[in-house]
């Protein structure tokens, strides 16, 4: 009886240092020499893809052919205007002027390419362009839906307080993001936790990007206090001097 006595208070002590999560878990920008360290990389601005959907608006001194090439549902917001969307072989139709090749340009090198093309009929023609299509999706232990990108570079974090942030029980060891590129779909997985997850490729979210918060392995014997852990103990030992009792 004692030899069980003993086996059940060791097997309390393990589940004692294993069962809460600490401090190492949960922290970011921590400068722990067991994490990864990850390598600066300039941002660079996105290239547009095929299927992407652009807002395209015309500034001229003449404002009847402005009105008639970039009209307006309502209002002056781009939700309000007329969106293209760029075709599978790359290029976009735009009225008054033939079929031009967007694909794989930044949104400026784009509106520059227009313009030069408008400036054929419209000497003074200046070209604004937006994406439509400027989102992100989120899934998993963090919250899930998709979410504008409302500043041109959104970092991982505000993508994330965006969504709510992680549970107790997220892999922050682990996280995924979905990305299409020229190349074609790349999943980036990375430990959010150190500090120099700052300004690295994994640091900022593209428009399209799909961010997969998977929950940890082990979350499912763990508890989110000491207080809780106490409880667990209180009632395992109620229950072993119980059952002792009833042998008795």
């Amino acid at each position: 009886m004692k030899n069980i006595i003993k086996l059940f208070i060791i097997s309390l002590i393990l589940l004692t240092f294993s069962s809460c999560y600490n401090y190492k878990s949960f922290y970011l920008l921590q400068e722990n020499r067991s994490l990864p360290v990850y390598e600066k990389q300039e941002f660079s601005d996105y290239r547009l893809r095929v299927n992407d959907e652009l807002v395209y608006r015309l500034i001229s001194s003449d404002e009847t052919i402005s009105k008639l090439i970039s009209p307006q549902t309502s209002g002056s917001s781009s939700q309000n205007m007329i969106s293209y969307r760029i075709y599978t072989d790359g290029t976009i139709d735009l009225p008054f002027i033939s079929r031009i090749k967007v694909e794989g340009l930044t949104i400026n090198e784009a509106s520059v390419a227009i313009e030069n093309r408008l400036k054929e009929l419209i000497p003074d023609a200046i070209v604004k362009l937006s994406l439509s299509n400027k989102t992100f999706t989120i899934f998993g232990d963090a919250g899930s839906g998709i979410f504008p990108i409302y500043k041109e570079k959104l970092t991982i974090f505000q993508a994330l307080a965006m969504s709510g942030d992680f549970n107790d029980a997220s892999d922050r060891k682990h996280i995924r993001i979905i990305r299409e590129t020229d190349e074609g779909t790349q999943i980036l997985e990375f430990d959010i936790r150190p500090k120099s997850i700052i300004e690295s490729k994994y640091y900022y979210i593209y428009p399209n990007d799909i961010i997969y918060i998977r929950r940890e392995f082990s979350s499912f014997y763990k508890v989110n206090s000491y207080s809780s852990l106490l409880s667990v103990i209180t009632f395992s030992m109620s229950l072993l001097f119980s059952v002792l009792n009833y042998t008795k």
